[in-house]
């Protein structure tokens, strides 16, 4: 889901006025215009348009720090093919794999924006490691995502690490109106993971099967790589 851009812009500054107040060092640098996105974007996702929400937070000119929480960061636009390796556990999307750009990291989690199709604008998460086979959508939108986490510092799920200078992600289940899934932690509940899955669109991956699975994966990504010259 693309969201109204008046939305995002509010669910965002929203949730920097809450890091703020709870301790995080971000200034306000004022929003900046949307710029557009490099070209070679298109050509690595194998897709014909990036939305314009995506463009928008791309611009923002936000510290190079940790602002997300469980110290996660905004990657930037990506330079070439090498950004494909990220996504070697998308495994079970309900779009194509290579239509998704890496945007936020924390560690051990990568979150994705779908950039293209009836997915469009929704963010997906990925475990970063071995033998995790845990494809599911984080949020609807950023503009969602964004709003769950403000409510997570809200209710104090979401604190601020005075040893490690950012927030960090208490157990968010069972808090009323917030969705664990949209927080970076793992891992999750089998049973609210394998439900948002069927909700989503994911298929499953058992453990027995996710090996055969990720290497098919990863010999797509090494052939839309040699496409791509890198």
């Amino acid at each position: 889901m693309l969201d109204d851009m008046r939305v995002l812009r509010e669910a965002v500054r929203e949730y920097r006025v809450a890091a703020t107040a709870a301790g995080l060092d971000w200034p306000d640098s004022g929003e900046s215009p949307a710029g557009p996105p490099p070209d070679r974007v298109r050509r690595i996702f194998d897709v014909d348009h990036v939305a314009d929400q995506l463009a928008w937070l791309q611009s923002q000119r936000w510290p190079d720090a940790r602002l997300l929480p469980n110290g996660g960061w905004r990657m930037p636009w990506p330079d070439g093919g090498d950004a494909l390796d990220y996504l070697g556990l998308s495994i079970g999307t309900p779009f194509p794999w290579r239509q998704q750009l890496p945007l936020f990291h924390f560690d051990f989690l990568l979150y994705t924006f779908v950039l293209a199709g009836e997915h469009e604008g929704e963010i997906w998460r990925y475990p970063v490691g071995e033998d995790a086979w845990e494809s599911v959508r984080a949020a609807p939108s950023l503009a969602v995502l964004f709003d769950q986490w403000t409510r997570g510092i809200a209710a104090g799920v979401v604190r601020y690490d005075e040893a490690n200078k950012w927030l960090v992600v208490e157990d968010a289940d069972g808090t009323p109106g917030l969705d664990p899934l949209a927080f970076p932690v793992t891992p999750v509940d089998e049973t609210l993971l394998h439900a948002r899955q069927r909700e989503c669109g994911a298929s499953p991956v058992v453990d027995d099967d996710g090996f055969e699975h990720q290497e098919r994966l990863l010999d797509a990504i090494d052939a839309a790589k040699a496409t791509l010259g890198s």
